[in-house]
């Protein structure tokens, strides 16, 4: 999946769930808007309730894109069965989709009406898809392969070598420019690239690569044998620290996502037992 194409992914997902929350929003405005003690008297009561027709229909369909994001990511990703088909990385982003447009249906199906073990679950799926948010930006700084498995810091010396190699051979001589290239330290190497910072720095050494006794296919080698160099030490940078942080983002995230998937079967089985069938 190219650049563009993988924006195009991300922002349908975004789309879709902004359109959804606007679609719930505008179509029960004046019911969720009523008091609680006034709804019974709503022509759309029946309707919209959480047990009605509708109503208990988004809890149906957001529980079941609930577990179809936790049971196809967690399975996946143990068995890699879906390797050949989707890089991890995306699968995570489906992932974080359907675990927040499921929670977004579920809300609306509660009528916005908390109360006892149903607030519980609420406020733990909220700290369930708020953390899932940061997971995904923890998760995309851990360097990883094309296949999205996790780089170790030995498989990232070996990307760095074929690269040293390269200045080595080209620019060998110059020892001062080599050293300006691995000298290089990005002040953002923890968080947002400082790309003005490194645009200068690269105009420079550009410069200097182009006064070479090189022709431009070398040259362009030398470039981006800079670039690679460039990107390992970041990638070192930030491994150790953004492995032990994805490790105790697990501590909150799993008890949390446990906590609600509890109450939701506790819920269901209520239900079910109190009659509510929905459309069955």
């Amino acid at each position: 999946m190219s650049r563009i194409s993988h924006q195009i992914y991300i922002w349908s997902m975004v789309l879709v769930t902004l359109l959804v929350t606007i679609y719930l929003s505008i179509k029960g405005y004046e019911y969720y808007q009523t008091p609680l003690e006034e709804r019974f008297y709503q022509d759309s009561h029946a309707y919209l309730k959480a047990s009605g027709i509708f109503g208990q229909g988004l809890g149906v369909f957001g529980t079941l894109l609930i577990l179809a994001g936790v049971v196809l990511y967690i399975t996946a990703k143990k068995y890699g069965y879906l390797e050949r088909f989707i890089r991890l990385r995306y699968l995570l982003e489906f992932h974080i989709f359907l675990c927040t447009l499921g929670p977004i249906m579920i809300l609306f199906h509660t009528t916005f009406k908390f109360g006892g073990i149903v607030s519980i679950a609420f406020w733990s799926m909220v700290i369930v898809v708020a953390s899932g948010v940061v997971g995904r930006y923890i998760y995309n700084q851990i360097p990883r392969s094309i296949s999205g498995k996790e780089l170790s810091l030995v498989e990232i010396r070996k990307q760095q070598e074929a690269g040293l190699s390269i200045l080595d051979d080209l620019i060998g001589s110059d020892t001062k420019l080599k050293t300006d290239i691995l000298n290089f330290k990005n002040p953002y190497a923890w968080g947002p690239r400082n790309f003005l910072f490194e645009r200068n720095y690269f105009g420079k050494i550009s410069k200097r690569v182009s006064s070479l006794n090189l022709d431009r296919e070398q040259q362009s080698l030398v470039l981006n044998s800079a670039r690679l160099e460039w990107k390992m030490e970041r990638r070192i940078a930030r491994l150790a620290s953004m492995q032990k942080l994805f490790k105790l983002w697990h501590v909150a995230h799993r008890p949390f996502a446990l906590i609600m998937l509890i109450i939701v079967v506790v819920h269901i089985g209520a239900t079910l037992t109190m009659g509510y069938t929905w459309i069955f």
